[in-house]
């Protein structure tokens, strides 16, 4: 994930507010049904559109009732593609299987 740290959080709320406002005039929602459709006061679709801040709670009603749950999947994190556990695991069975195949050899008398 790419981070990029010369934006302010209170940029990022803009950003965020108006990407919402853009969605909700294409989708022909008001204010106030996007708000009932997210079940959010229309003050805080407002405030949200403003870039005013929101709580986490708000943002996925908005994302979900906007069809755009996509863009909660930014904020959790990926799945390990390799478990740290499992890969301990296989080297403790190889290394078990390679002493199992150690042979000793028989020196002839």
């Amino acid at each position: 994930m790419e981070l990029q740290p010369l934006i302010s959080t209170e940029e990022w709320e803009q950003r965020f507010g108006r990407e919402v406002r853009r969605l909700r005039n294409r989708l022909r929602l008001t204010q106030s049904e996007l708000a009932s459709h997210a079940n959010i006061s229309t003050s805080s679709v407002q405030s949200l559109e403003r870039g005013g801040g929101s709580t986490m709670s708000t943002l996925i009603r908005v994302a979900r009732a906007l069809g755009r749950t996509e863009w909660l999947n930014s904020f959790t994190p990926e799945e390990p593609k390799v478990s740290p556990i499992q890969l301990l695991r296989e080297r403790e069975q190889q290394e078990d299987r390679a002493r199992s195949r150690v042979r000793h050899r028989v020196r002839p008398k």
